[in-house]
């Protein structure tokens, strides 16, 4: 991608301070959610006043009091409305915005942490599963804070608030709401297990699906090539089933939940009823402190009976968005728990502009994983400022492995490696792969990736260059395809050193089989652009082609003890 992508890096390890200080805000959000569950729950609470002055009201009217005697009760009942909606919609969106806050701080987070996974980890997460997790599952994270948080605050604060103000009217009625509210946690905990099980295998099939629709629609071409069209349509065809069994499967679970809580919650305001119904008939004449109950402290109690369970059938009607939310948040944590991590790097200074950038490494060993053997042990290597070295062998030597370690793609397990004298100065490398991403857009576009500086001069010479002249006029101004569509694979190459042409400020190429898969004319015609690229710059090949190695200065052959040789 050329030295845009050290610059980048570069970058990003200067602003990591500050996005770690983005991400230290987790109490902050969190007290932000905490204050929107209370105001919640405090809305909540305004209903027992409402229905206080409501049953009030009804009693006189029944006691032969006139419309005007219960006016201002009225005006009251309308008033505590008025602020209940209101501090219920404030926190609702206080709530959101928190719930908003926090995710895309669990994103920074996330993003950081996977920009740091070195490419070469063959752990890494594909990047279909990454983009179904970042863009897509860890939206199920913002309902579950800003909905069943406080949910869960208003039913553990609400009931207990109004079973205080029933039971002293009644204790038969409170006793009778208190036996049927702890079922209701208990069954609904018995199928959150069951739930969020469902939720993760739901979010893991989909991730599924979404890396394999992307790595398809990479190879279509291939597909189409190799006919195997109708043996994708019938694989796709398999995992939507999957997905769609699994998706019904997380639906069964989140309706049976409802029922539970519907069955006890009707079971509660059944027996409440029964008892205020048959209390004012004068057919009980126990369960009440004073005796009896007479219409408005029996209305009262009726009125509080289905509020009591309102907290917990919101809670129930979130119980869904809790397992979805923790499935993400752990697939979300899972992104970058583990893998090869890049090393620490410094952006180099101005005292790095004229020092010489030779290339040093000490005792390097290196292995993928600590289960594998190692592909480099006690290695070490010195190439001189200006050089140009092919680093030849059989393939799984560790050429690539090596190119990669200089441009500091992959830590070093033991050792370590100099550029100048020092860790830093990556950002005065260029890289030009096998396969070098296209962005979708101009051949001028791609090869200044939106560096601030460089000139339409610069970009016509860096073309003249890398021979690519004629593909640029034939494009003009018209885009190219995602992952260079329409470009053959020696005029891609041709655009990487294009890319690495236009930074006047490397000083080390890396070039990784730049002449593989080539016909011998058009490897001829790299081999000159990449040498012309090379003048007065360090430039490090890893090759098979015998023809570009003895182009080199020296050949570097990474089989018996890794002695370096002489190019013939």
């Amino acid at each position: 991608m050329g030295s845009a992508f050290f610059d980048a890096r570069d970058r990003q390890e200067a602003e990591a301070p500050a996005d770690r200080d983005e991400a230290c805000k987790p109490a902050s959000t969190k007290s932000r959610l905490r204050g929107a569950a209370m105001l919640q729950a405090f809305a909540a609470v305004l209903w027992i006043p409402q229905a206080g002055l409501l049953a009030w009201s009804v009693g006189r009217l029944a006691d032969g009091a006139g419309p005007a005697d219960v006016l201002w009760p009225a005006i009251f009942i309308l008033l505590l409305g008025i602020v209940k909606s209101c501090l219920d919609a404030a926190g609702g969106r206080l709530a959101f915005r928190a719930a908003r806050a926090a995710l895309s701080q669990k994103r920074a987070t996330a993003l950081r942490l996977l920009a740091r996974l070195s490419p070469v980890d063959a752990g890494r997460p594909a990047s279909g599963e990454a983009a179904s997790v970042l863009g897509e599952q860890a939206e199920l994270i913002v309902p579950y804070l800003s909905r069943f948080q406080p949910a869960r605050m208003k039913a553990s604060l609400v009931p207990l608030v109004i079973l205080a103000c029933i039971f002293p009217i009644s204790w038969i009625a409170a006793l009778a709401l208190l036996i049927a509210a702890p079922l209701i946690p208990v069954f609904m905990a018995l199928i959150g297990w069951r739930a969020q099980a469902a939720s993760e295998r739901q979010l893991v099939a989909t991730g599924g699906l979404n890396t394999f629709l992307l790595d398809r629609l990479r190879g279509l071409a291939t597909i189409r090539s190799l006919d195997a069209v109708d043996a994708t349509a019938l694989r796709l065809r398999g995992e939507a089933e999957s997905l769609r069994m699994r998706t019904m499967a997380v639906l069964k679970i989140a309706l049976l939940s409802s029922a539970v809580l519907e069955l006890f919650s009707a079971l509660g305001v059944a027996m409440t009823a029964v008892y205020v119904g048959f209390s004012l008939l004068g057919e009980i004449r126990f369960g009440a402190w004073s005796g009896g109950l007479d219409l408005s402290r029996g209305l009262f109690v009726l009125l509080l009976a289905p509020a009591f369970f309102e907290p917990l059938r919101e809670l129930s009607a979130v119980w869904h968005d809790r397992a979805s939310g923790e499935a993400a948040l752990k697939a979300l944590e899972r992104l970058a728990v583990d893998g090869m991590t890049l090393p620490d790097r410094e952006t180099a200074g101005a005292s790095t502009a004229n020092k010489p950038f030779d290339i040093r490494l000490e005792n390097v060993c290196f292995r993928y994983s600590p289960d594998h053997q190692p592909i480099l042990s006690g290695f070490n290597l010195e190439i001189a400022a200006g050089e140009h070295a092919a680093l030849l062998g059989a393939s799984g030597t560790g050429k690539s492995t090596l190119l990669s370690l200089i441009a500091g793609l992959a830590p070093c397990d033991e050792g370590r490696i100099l550029i100048g004298g020092s860790a830093t100065g990556r950002c005065k490398m260029a890289w030009i792969g096998q396969k070098p991403h296209i962005f979708a857009g101009t051949v001028a576009g791609n090869i200044a990736l939106g560096r601030p500086g460089i000139t339409a001069a610069e970009i016509s010479g860096a073309l003249d260059l890398a021979t690519l002249g004629r593909v640029a006029r034939a494009y003009g101004h018209r885009p190219l395809g995602e992952s260079g569509i329409g470009l053959s694979g020696g005029e891609t190459l041709r655009l990487a050193i294009a890319r690495a042409a236009c930074d006047p400020d490397i000083r080390i190429i890396l070039a990784d089989e730049p002449t593989a898969h080539l016909d011998a004319d058009t490897a001829a015609e790299i081999t000159e652009s990449l040498l012309a690229l090379a003048q007065g710059r360090t430039l490090i090949v890893a090759t098979h082609d015998p023809l570009l190695a003895a182009r080199m200065h020296h050949a570097i052959r990474l089989d018996g003890e890794s002695l370096p040789e002489a190019a013939e």
